[in-house]
């Protein structure tokens, strides 16, 4: 429903969830599957070298800018000559709200500005943003522009942390384990008591803490059955000693 429409869209999910994955399936099912897909990290990242990377600069703007260079909005959507592609702009929630009120601009008015120009550049690019965090209360916080966050959230997709859907443990296991023999040429199975520990556990890491156990069992387990005590204790329940 979200991926043919042209809105921009917010997943919002705990670390682990796939949120990423989601932006992905809507830009392959777009008009824009053709087009370029860019993922960028907004989080734990100066405000100049944020600007930088998603609005490029202009040659002379700062020290050491000996050309000029495109930013990921740019090409997101396909350089010279258009594209038209999806940006995945990751960890929203952690921007700071300074560059907040640029991302603003952008989104009302689809042209960027190169650091050190002058000249607006039109963009012609799906935003599909993300976050973990608690929006409304960063918004309460000051730690989040409101206007930005109803310009963001036009279509909002809340991915449910793992714990939550526990019937969905053995098939994200099943797929896990045919990636890593697709991958690897290796994979295990699972022994009963080891599935129902597996289900029991609450996953703080969501899917995955889940695909990082099975890359570690096939290293430590291969061709075997995994039974409850291969696994990690503070998933088996069992004390190591």
């Amino acid at each position: 429903q979200v991926a043919p429409r042209e809105g921009v869209a917010l997943v919002r999910g705990e670390s682990g969830t796939g949120k990423e994955l989601i932006a992905l399936a809507v830009h392959r099912n777009s008009r824009r599957s053709a087009g370029r897909y860019v993922t960028f990290n907004c989080a734990g990242q100066s405000e100049s070298l944020l600007e930088d990377q998603l609005f490029g600069h202009v040659k002379g703007a700062f020290t050491g800018a000996d050309k000029d260079r495109e930013g990921v909005f740019e090409y997101a959507a396909g350089g010279k000559g258009g594209g038209g592609g999806t940006l995945f702009l990751d960890e929203i929630g952690d921007m700071p709200l300074s560059m907040q009120v640029k991302l603003l601009r952008v989104l009302q008015e689809r042209v960027i500005e190169r650091v050190g120009g002058v000249r607006s550049i039109p963009v012609d690019v799906r935003v599909v943003a993300a976050t973990h965090r608690d929006l409304e209360a960063r918004i309460a916080e000051h730690a989040f522009r409101e206007d930005l966050y109803y310009r963001l959230n036009v279509v909002e997709l809340n991915i449910t942390p793992l714990r939550e859907r526990r019937e969905d443990v053995l098939p994200l296991l099943d797929e896990m384990v045919h990636r890593c023999l697709r991958k690897h040429g290796i994979g295990v199975s699972f022994a009963e008591d080891a599935i129902d520990a597996l289900r029991d556990y609450d996953w703080p890491g969501n899917v995955r803490e889940l695909a990082n156990l099975v890359e570690r069992l096939i290293v430590v387990r291969p061709y075997a059955t995994v039974r409850r005590a291969d696994l990690p204790p503070e998933i088996s329940g069992l004390d190591p000693s």
